[in-house]
């Protein structure tokens, strides 16, 4: 059992420090901006809320980071109150968020400053996965910090992975994206053609699905896609968030990337048309309105 410390609870957050609690069996200690969150955790998990980071991540082994992008890590890690200004010689900050290489190596060398060691390691899964502690965490870092952490990220993961030195899991995760976003387009305009050709789209996915063609986003998204249902994952706002890290990091390493920006932009029109909040598969909604 190790001294774990839970950074943000959001929708991702929330499950995955239950998990390092209830399967891990870990001493775990949550700190969330809405206090009220954290308390609820803590009744549910019958574990511990702290005030500030630096509060919860005070004696941890472990602190992980949960929060919306590279700011709100920046804050709850090296900002006033900030975890790193209180973890001790030697435990390790394992940063969850979905944020840019960039900050992931800014916080490899703050931390290697304070004897502490660093993994950013972004998951892939969505709530559900989250929920069911079988997402797919991709890693960046030393190899010896990573097998000292992988045993207690795999209280919440079906796949660990070390990808490479810093920001490498970071910049698996805009891989990881890039397919996302040419699979769900590609699957809104099959659906979007097949509707309109009149057939039946639940036989037509049960045949394909079985070929070249079939994905996950086909197997777990093309139900709902169909009904017009867009509350099952993902929500579009923060896909653009990430495609906009995509994008940055494209244009520093000169990658072409044209399906993918023209993609983010039909991402931005979901938003005009009121889906902030509706899943990535609401492309299809584009499409029909």
């Amino acid at each position: 059992m190790a001294k774990v410390a839970f950074i943000g609870l959001g929708v991702m957050g929330f499950p995955m420090a239950g998990h390092l609690k209830t399967k891990g069996g870990h001493d775990v200690t949550v700190y969330n901006r809405t206090a009220e969150k954290a308390a609820a955790w803590a009744e549910k998990f019958s574990g511990k809320s702290a005030p500030t980071p630096a509060e919860a991540a005070a004696g941890a082994d472990f602190v992980f980071v949960c929060v919306g992008n590279d700011e709100d890590l920046r804050s709850v890690t090296s900002g006033e109150n900030g975890a790193l200004h209180a973890m001790k010689p030697g435990s390790v900050l394992i940063d969850n968020t979905t944020a840019s290489a960039e900050v992931a190596r800014e916080l490899y060398a703050a931390a290697k400053e304070k004897g502490v060691d660093f993994i950013d390691a972004p998951v892939s899964g969505g709530q559900a996965g989250a929920e069911n502690g079988a997402l797919t965490v991709m890693c960046g870092g030393d190899e010896a910090v990573f097998e000292r952490a992988r045993p207690v990220i795999d209280a919440y993961a079906r796949m660990v992975g070390l990808m490479g030195p810093a920001g490498s899991g970071q910049l698996t995760k805009m891989v990881n994206q890039i397919c996302i976003a040419g699979l769900v387009q590609g699957l809104a305009e099959a659906l979007h053609f097949g509707k309109r050709a009149g057939l039946d789209i639940e036989k037509v996915v049960e045949v394909i699905s079985k070929g070249a063609a079939g994905s996950w986003q086909m197997e777990n998204r093309h139900k709902t896609m169909n009904a017009g249902k867009y509350d099952f994952g993902f929500a579009v706002d923060w896909m653009r968030k990430d495609l906009g890290i995509v994008l940055t990091e494209a244009r520093r390493n000169g990658a072409k990337l044209p399906v993918t920006a023209v993609v983010d932009q039909f991402y931005g029109d979901v938003q005009a048309m009121g889906g902030n909040r509706w899943d990535t598969s609401s492309l299809l909604a584009r499409l029909e309105k």
